[in-house]
């Protein structure tokens, strides 16, 4: 018996989803019915058949819902109001299995933002995940890139996984910790 507290779904139409903690892409198609069970960043967790599924926001109306705002920059935004942005937009990546942004994960290690020639910007991120062996890490790497990229002024993202340090608990935000019960 699955938990009552979790909000029954139905695909509307045929959509692909990344298959947990594998990350595989599989479509699963209308009429399939499952449980909603986190809803963060955008993004949906789905348990379907005793399995985990991730759906993106921009396939929100796959299951009856709305799919993310993109976000808006401001004309004549600083330099501070854009990574301000960076930082927001970062804080929508969530880790399918943990109710926690990738940021107060401590996941982030660096963020590096330059401007082009064209007057534009290109970031770099360093960045790990909580277990070298996650089969999320290629998709949580490709959804920062995605997340990112959809800021107005943004040319390039290049974001680089990278297990040196390795991260730990301590890297989390306090209140992070206090969520997860771990402080």
């Amino acid at each position: 018996m699955f938990s009552q507290s979790y909000a029954p779904v139905k695909f509307e139409r045929d959509a692909d989803v990344v298959l947990i903690p594998d990350g595989q892409v599989l479509e699963l198609p209308a009429g399939t019915t499952g449980y909603l069970t986190q809803s963060l960043g955008g993004s949906f967790t789905i348990y379907v058949d005793g399995r985990l599924f991730r759906l993106g926001g921009d396939d929100a109306d796959a299951i009856g819902r709305e799919p993310p705002p993109r976000p808006d920059l401001p004309e004549g935004a600083s330099d501070e109001d854009f990574e301000a942005l960076v930082v927001k937009q970062l804080k929508t990546c969530y880790d399918p299995e943990i109710p926690i942004n990738i940021v107060d994960l401590g996941l982030v290690y660096e963020v590096d933002i330059q401007r082009n020639a064209a007057g534009n910007r290109e970031i770099s991120i360093a960045m790990t995940l909580t277990a070298p062996g996650c089969g999320m890490g290629d998709f949580l790497v490709d959804d920062v890139r995605s997340r990112l990229l959809i800021i107005p002024t943004v040319d390039k993202v290049d974001v680089e996984l990278t297990f040196d340090p390795p991260w730990n608990q301590e890297m989390m935000s306090e209140s992070a910790r206090l969520d997860t019960g771990m402080f």
